[in-house]
């Protein structure tokens, strides 16, 4: 699949879900999402698990670490900014994660800053839906297009968990290798 069909499967699968609502007359989700991350706004003990060489093939081998994130909005909540600090065995990761709401789409992007690289990685999009947030875009891993896949949930109101996969095949199988669970700091 050329990284053109896997954007244009992309497209589809943000918005199929809501057109198959719609031709069937079925509730849509409300179209406006600006504050589907005010429940996170603060500082959160942060633990994460990192999946070293992911989509390579070799056997699952998992770096731990732990930290804190603290989320800032800004702009009245259509952007928020995430920084996380952890380190473990496998060093320190430091970065941010820049959020950004489009009223137009009703929609976030979602793009992320590894403070050891300084490089921007391509953004993922997405919204909440019944309390999940889906985002989904393209990146590339070692030379070849994958797809991004990045969930949001809350198992409880001092709880969150973030999970990331990358498909190397359009999306029909997924590896996860990012999950980040984190408490609430009160």
């Amino acid at each position: 699949m050329t990284p053109r069909h896997l954007v244009a499967a992309l497209c589809l699968a943000l918005v199929g879900s809501r057109v198959a609502a719609v031709e069937q007359g079925l509730p849509t989700p409300a179209p406006n999402g600006q504050h589907d991350f005010d429940w996170e706004w603060g500082q959160w003990l942060t633990k994460v698990r990192v999946l070293q060489n992911p989509l390579s093939g070799e056997p699952a081998k998992w770096i731990e670490f732990s930290g804190t994130s603290v989320i800032k909005p800004l702009l009245d909540g259509k952007v928020n900014f995430v920084e996380l600090k952890v380190k473990g065995a496998g060093g320190i990761i430091e970065g941010g994660s820049l959020r950004l709401y489009s009223p137009r789409s009703h929609q976030w992007s979602l793009h992320f800053a590894n403070a050891r690289d300084g490089l921007l990685t391509a953004p993922v999009y997405g919204r909440f839906d019944k309390g999940i947030g889906t985002f989904v875009g393209t990146d590339t891993l070692d030379g070849r297009a994958i797809l991004v896949r990045f969930v949001v949930t809350r198992p409880s109101a001092d709880s969150a968990r973030f999970e990331q996969a990358y498909s190397a095949d359009g999306g029909a199988t997924w590896e996860l290798n990012w999950i980040a669970t984190d408490t609430r700091v009160r």
